[in-house]
C-alpha cells in the first residue's frame, strides 16, 4: 500500500513549548519537519466564555500511520487540557519530498 502523507497543525501557548515539543517529536522520528509560525490571534469559547490569546501555530509533516502515536505524544507534553491537532491530508507532493520525509521518519 502506497504511504500517505499529512500535515499537522497544533496550536501552542508559546514558542518555547512548541519548540520542545516539535524537537521531541524530530528526535523520536515521528516528523519530518515542523514550522512554527506566530504569535497568532486565537479567539474561542472555553469553559463558556469567550477567550482570546496569543498562541503559536505549528505545522508538522508525517504519514497518516503516524498521527496516532503523534496525537499520543502531543497530548503527553501539551500544557492545554484540550490541545488543537488537526490532520490535512496532504493530497498532492512532489517525489522528492515524500521521499525525504521517508527518509528521516521511523520505518
Amino acid at each position: 500500500m502506497k504511504d500517505t502523507y499529512v500535515v499537522i497543525m497544533v496550536a501552542m501557548a508559546s514558542k518555547k513549548e512548541a519548540e520542545k515539543i516539535c524537537t521531541k517529536l524530530l528526535e523520536e522520528k515521528l516528523i519530518a519537519c515542523a514550522n512554527i509560525t506566530g504569535p497568532v490571534s486565537s479567539h474561542f469559547r472555553w469553559a463558556e466564555k469567550i477567550e482570546s490569546v496569543e498562541e503559536y501555530l505549528v505545522f508538522l509533516k508525517s504519514r497518516t500511520a503516524m498521527f496516532e502515536t503523534i496525537c499520543m505524544r502531543i497530548k503527553e507534553m501539551h500544557s492545554y487540557k484540550v490541545p488543537e491537532i488537526i490532520a490535512l491530508d496532504i493530497v498532492k507532493a512532489s517525489k522528492q519530498y515524500t521521499d525525504w520525509i521517508d527518509s528521516v521518519l521511523e520505518t
